[in-house]
């Protein structure tokens, strides 16, 4: 039980005990005191004081009393300013704290709680590769789950593959039509790169087809309509659905390479699943989900074939569930997958990461799921997030003015080996070491880049910012890390046990201000990861690992651990530089960023 949650409990007890006063302990207020104030821990008396009839101030002193009486030295002092009772811990609970947890690889981790959930997360299209974009979507997701993993849930990675639908029909009629039977092999281009051109080549030709045809005299809209192109994908869409065995083939084909380009960027950027859904799959299930939703009157069939829902009454609107041609839309599989993903895993809670242009979908697809009746329907969540933009504004694949996943990964290690040469800290690595370092660095600043900032909020990237050896970045944090283990391998670390003294045996001299802020952090461990749980937030976790890491180095250059004033004195800041190490490589390793032992 952490900190908090102590003294909610005892403040609970107090006025339970002493005034008769039944109140939830989540009812109770408690906060950090603020910096002006003396104390640790503030308990805010205004939800109570109007029930006990009592002023802040002769509640706040009474109140004060009972919990240094009864809290077995918990406290060792408190003060009352207008309607809050400021608490200070006592120098034994930090230190006490800090040996139970010394040497516990498994800092801040909780016991399993028997509740699943499953993340997805990438949903990529199988005609282009990965883009900036979908690396703010992968780190979000993956980060979400290990969250909580940490918290004690079973969690299962999962992603759907949207492999079928006119824009992959684009890239193989573009393949077709102009590649002259050339391949990823053929070319060296690495395969969803090599399918992605051609999507764009689509493109590129569409446009002269429909300008062609205004030129000669058509409207625009009957220009998109008529041109060759756009025919030809449509016919190949028809021909995919009616499985024709050629059609089929290329569709496998083209999908393979795609898919070989995905395996090898997820390997690089850290990104793992479970289970790969395809839509393909998903869609005919979503077919029959309409048909069954038809008999059950929650979808209505309009007179032209097509079929629908009428979400006015809960302040949506209406959504088409299949087209007049009896063919599926975008909602349709999602309908389907939902299903799936219940009967194979049975969760307790399903997480959508997906963009926030998608909350409507969302929210549509909430309803329809509860209206089917879909077990743990409610349970949907989805974690919308803000897009990525660049310094010239969104990026649009079918013009090919994208940032590749691929592309950014690389100039992200070209900018760690920049500006680490620049420091001139590569004295001592081998060209491996530096290689590694360089991959550590980059992809850790470009993690924490993305993740730094709440999900829902919008973002601008910048390579340059994201590696920054003074910034809100990984790198200041990795930089710290290392900064540790450099003492750490100078100076042996002892527990308590290994010293021959027991906690009751242990004299504890009073803690200086900068240690007993460092072991606050620490002891904060635990109601960050939960936080960080509870709103779906990994900037939580980021803005921790920064302040830890920014509290550790104003406490080393205040006071030295070598030359410490006793050997006490040592030990516990040997102890507290060693937790401090765990809880930075536990953090950030929720966030997929690995901490070198060296920089």
């Amino acid at each position: 039980m952490d900190i908090t949650s102590r003294i909610k409990k005892s403040t609970q007890q107090a006025l339970q005990e002493n005034y008769q006063f039944t109140i939830s302990e989540n009812d109770i207020l408690v906060n950090e005191t603020k910096p002006e104030f003396e104390g640790d821990y503030t308990v805010v008396l205004f939800s109570f004081i109007k029930s006990l009839k009592k002023s802040p101030e002769i509640l706040g002193n009474e109140l004060g009393k009972i919990l240094i009486e009864n809290s077995s030295g918990l406290f060792s002092s408190f003060n009352v300013i207008k309607g809050f009772l400021n608490l200070t811990v006592s120098d034994n609970y930090w230190t006490s704290f800090l040996q139970q947890q010394f040497g516990n690889k498994d800092f801040g981790r909780k016991e399993k709680n028997g509740k699943k959930v499953m993340v997805e997360y990438s949903s990529p299209n199988t005609n282009k590769p990965l883009h900036l974009g979908h690396l703010r979507n992968n780190f979000l997701g993956w980060s979400i789950s290990e969250i909580y993993k940490a918290n004690g849930y079973e969690t299962v990675k999962t992603c759907i593959a949207n492999d079928r639908g006119i824009h992959i029909c684009k890239s193989m009629i573009s393949w077709q039509l102009f590649a002259n039977g050339a391949t990823p092999e053929s070319t060296g281009i690495k395969g969803d790169h090599f399918v992605g051109d051609y999507y764009v080549k689509f493109n590129d030709e569409y446009k002269k087809q429909v300008d062609a045809l205004i030129t000669n005299g058509m409207n625009k809209e009957q220009a998109e309509k008529e041109a060759p192109l756009m025919k030809a994908a449509q016919q190949m869409l028809i021909d995919w659905e009616a499985g024709k065995p050629d059609v089929i083939e290329l569709w496998k084909k083209m999908n393979s390479w795609v898919y070989a380009g995905f395996d090898e960027t997820y390997k690089t950027i850290g990104s793992d699943f479970d289970k790969i859904y395809y839509e393909s799959n998903t869609y005919l299930l979503g077919k029959k989900l309409v048909q069954f939703g038809l008999g059950k009157e929650v979808f209505y069939k309009k007179e032209d074939g097509s079929v629908w829902i009428d979400l006015t009454a809960d302040g949506l609107d209406e959504k088409i569930v299949q087209r007049k041609d009896g063919t599926a839309v975008y909602i349709t599989q999602d309908i389907g997958l939902a299903v799936n993903k219940y009967e194979e895993y049975k969760c307790d809670e399903s997480i959508y990461v997906v963009g926030d242009e998608q909350n409507y979908h969302f929210k549509v697809l909430k309803l329809i799921c509860e209206k089917l009746k879909i077990p743990s329907a409610e349970n949907i969540f989805h974690l919308s997030y803000g897009m990525v933009e660049l310094p010239t504004g969104r990026m649009k694949t079918r013009e090919g003015n994208v940032v590749d996943a691929d592309d950014i990964v690389d100039e992200m290690k070209k900018e760690a080996a920049k500006k680490t040469s620049e420091q001139g800290k590569t004295e001592g690595f081998s060209d491996d070491e530096l290689r590694n370092l360089y991959d550590i660095i980059g992809l850790g600043g470009l993690k924490f880049f993305l993740l730094r900032v709440d999900p829902k909020k919008r973002m601008l990237f910048n390579a340059e910012e994201s590696i920054d050896l003074h910034g809100f970045t990984a790198t200041f944090i990795q930089y710290a890390h290392a900064r540790i283990k450099s003492i750490l391998r100078k100076e042996e670390v002892k527990s308590d046990k290994e010293q021959g003294t027991s906690d009751k045996e242990q004299v504890v001299s009073e803690l200086l201000p900068l240690e007993k802020k460092l072991i606050v952090d620490l002891e904060r461990y635990t109601s960050v990861i939960e936080q960080a749980c509870k709103e779906m937030n990994p900037s939580v976790i980021a803005g921790y690992a920064f302040n830890l890491a920014k509290d550790f180095n104003s406490f080393y250059a205040e006071h030295s651990i070598s030359k410490a004033e006793t050997a006490e004195k040592k030990e516990l800041r040997l102890q507290t530089a060693q937790l401090t190490a765990t809880a930075l490589k536990n953090t950030m390793a929720l966030l997929g960023i690995k901490l070198p032992e060296r920089m």
